[in-house]
């Protein structure tokens, strides 16, 4: 007897669930909606200024690995050079 009620209840909570689908996806697009409200979107100069930064913070990095990779390579190289010579 106990069985057959948690059955029915997990089924009306199933079917409860279902019906209640399209009322939180409404609710759920109206806060989608009154959060897209509060986006701005960013102007031409801070775009431009931000890409600049980018750009530059690239560069430098690339310096860096360049730079690291050169003496690793130079250390790597000298020492094959001198387990080689044995």
């Amino acid at each position: 007897m106990a069985k057959t009620i948690a059955v029915a209840d997990q089924q009306s909570t199933g079917i409860e669930r279902l019906k209640a689908r399209p009322r939180e996806l409404m609710e759920f697009l109206k806060n989608v909606r009154s959060e897209m409200r509060k986006v701005v979107a960013p102007t031409r100069v801070e775009v431009q200024s931000t890409t600049t930064v980018v750009i530059v913070t690239v560069f430098i990095f690339a310096a860096y690995f360049e730079l690291v990779d050169a003496i690793f390579g130079q250390g790597v190289h000298q020492l094959i050079q001198y387990l080689t010579k044995r």
